[in-house]
């Protein structure tokens, strides 16, 4: 049987070789990490093995590029990630953390065996049932929490996912609607925010998912981002996209070649730090858009918050458009 696939997606690798960073797309198994050159590729480029290997994050190794993350194996091989933001970097080392910790402990991932251990009803479509949740008049209500002076904006309250599927008569008690809960939070319907339901998934816990007031949670594409004073200085991003224009404003582009066009599909974007020692400079807010043909461009945005919108805007464009 082959191994699961944990998750998925773009990151941008460090070359062990010639040290140049380029887009991978990259897979985590159980029992390691595989990276492909394109997501269509059929055989990967190189495997990881993680029986045995450490994980460092942050990793600080590399002044101006940010949301890096470390793997030691046990042959002391390094290999460099780097991740688009903070949330998408976090949730890739926690993926990891966990499945070298089961490895170690000879179990099976735990979003797996918790997934086996619950037995839904045949009348619950998870996938359905994900969509009445998002219903903007119906659904559960996103809203902007205060907590330990950080402010997660669409998000919700674990009680409240509990309350809604009572209320709907989706389950009978809430000890099934945390069965329910848990179970969307292991299929990636829901995702954690904070550290409380954060550590929820990652203990052993019968239950990732907590019935809880001060436990956050948020729907994987509805825009989540957290304001907050971070290590890497940066915040959570923003979704937007408006119909066609997606985005629109003035950016500072490096390079003195003619005016044109930057094509996103299959694009990664990163945020890069012009003065890793924190004094401020004329290069502040720069973030690099390496394209499908791996071409590299660095922007400059006017202000942090700025840059961030438009590391997220791009990133809906890499998924959908041109």
């Amino acid at each position: 049987m082959e191994p699961k696939r944990i998750r998925e997606g773009y990151l941008v690798k460090r070359g062990s070789v010639f040290n140049t960073w380029k887009p991978m797309w990259v897979v985590l198994l159980e029992d390691g990490i595989e990276f492909y050159k394109k997501k269509s590729d059929n055989s990967p480029k190189g495997m990881i093995p993680l029986k045995g290997s450490s994980l460092t994050s942050p990793c600080q190794d590399f002044g101006k590029r940010m949301f890096v993350f470390k793997i030691t194996t046990t042959k002391q091989q390094d290999h460099f990630f780097q991740a688009a933001f903070l949330e998408e970097r976090d949730a890739w080392v926690r993926d990891i953390k966990k499945a070298i910790k089961c490895i170690e402990g000879g179990q099976k991932f735990a979003r797996k065996s918790t997934r086996r251990s619950i037995r839904l009803p045949e009348t619950i479509d998870l996938g359905a049932l994900y969509l009445s949740m998002k219903d903007t008049e119906k659904g559960i209500k996103e809203l902007n929490l205060e907590k330990d002076k950080k402010i997660f904006n669409h998000c919700f309250t674990g009680n409240c996912v509990i309350d809604w599927l009572v209320s709907k008569q989706s389950v009978r008690n809430r000890q099934e609607g945390l069965m329910i809960a848990s179970s969307l939070l292991n299929e990636g319907y829901l995702q954690p925010a904070g550290d409380l339901s954060k550590n929820a998934v990652d203990g052993t816990a019968e239950n990732p998912f907590l019935d809880n007031p001060d436990a956050f949670y948020y729907f994987p594409d509805s825009g989540f981002f957290c304001e907050e004073n971070s290590s890497d200085d940066d915040v959570i991003l923003k979704e937007e996209f408006r119909g066609v224009i997606i985005k629109q404003g003035c950016l500072l582009k490096q390079g003195d070649d003619p005016l044109g066009a930057i094509h996103l599909r299959g694009c990664v974007v990163t945020s890069v730090e012009s003065n890793p020692d924190g004094k401020k400079g004329e290069e502040e807010n720069l973030f690099e858009i390496i394209t499908a043909d791996e071409v590299h461009y660095f922007l400059q945005a006017a202000t942090p918050k700025e840059r961030t919108e438009w590391i997220k805007a791009i990133q809906v464009a890499s998924r959908t458009g041109k």
